[in-house]
């Protein structure tokens, strides 16, 4: 023995499962929220952008049911962006700093079919098939939102969320009643003018 003493080096201290299960349960939640707010800040860009594109389709249709259908859609859209940003306030986020390009290409295309000028029935029937692109879009984004806030446990968020979904729903159905009549009239428009084309086609050779 030369007179020291060796220490034995400590033993590591085993992790603790309850711990690790908890830390892994935080980063998920904290991926979650992350999704969350990104989610919500690209329904209140497709939301603002719809206000926007609203007027310009109630002033382009023909059918005064599709306007007045438009116009109050247009009232609605503004109270879902407020929704929006009621939530945003509450978990202390911006509402703004994202583009919605979805939003973008689905109100683009009812653009170039105003510019298009077709005929009446045919513009009103493209309108209502755009407008249900743009409900198709909004349900599937509100309808994850809603999940996710009911995961976070924001209970009055995903209340706001689902009442938001429900009205869209019911616009969706809306524009499907308005359909069945509008495209009918296309049909018939379109059969009366190849009726009228071919009678003139027939003069003419006689």
């Amino acid at each position: 023995m030369n007179g020291f003493s060796v220490e034995a080096s400590p033993k590591p201290i085993p992790s603790c499962p309850l711990c690790q299960i908890r830390k892994e349960s935080g980063r998920k939640e904290d991926s979650l929220k992350e999704l969350f707010i990104e989610k919500l800040k690209d329904l209140y860009s497709a939301e603002t952008q719809l206000v926007k594109a609203l007027p310009k389709m109630a002033k382009a249709a023909t059918n005064s049911d599709l306007r007045a259908g438009f116009e109050e859609h247009l009232k609605q859209t503004e109270g879902h962006v407020g929704r929006l940003e009621k939530i945003m306030k509450s978990l202390d986020e911006s509402p703004k700093g994202k583009k919605c390009k979805g939003m973008e290409g689905l109100i683009k295309e009812g653009a170039e079919l105003i510019e298009e000028d077709p005929g009446d029935e045919e513009l009103d029937a493209g309108l209502i098939s755009a407008a249900q692109r743009v409900e198709h879009y909004e349900m599937a984004g509100y309808g994850c939102v809603a999940t996710y806030a009911k995961l976070l446990g924001e209970d009055q968020a995903e209340t706001l969320l689902r009442q938001t979904l429900d009205e869209e729903k019911e616009t969706d159905k809306k524009l499907t009643q308005l359909a069945q009549h509008i495209n009918v009239e296309a049909m018939n428009s379109e059969g009366t003018e190849a009726a009228t084309s071919q009678m003139k086609s027939r003069a003419a050779r006689a």
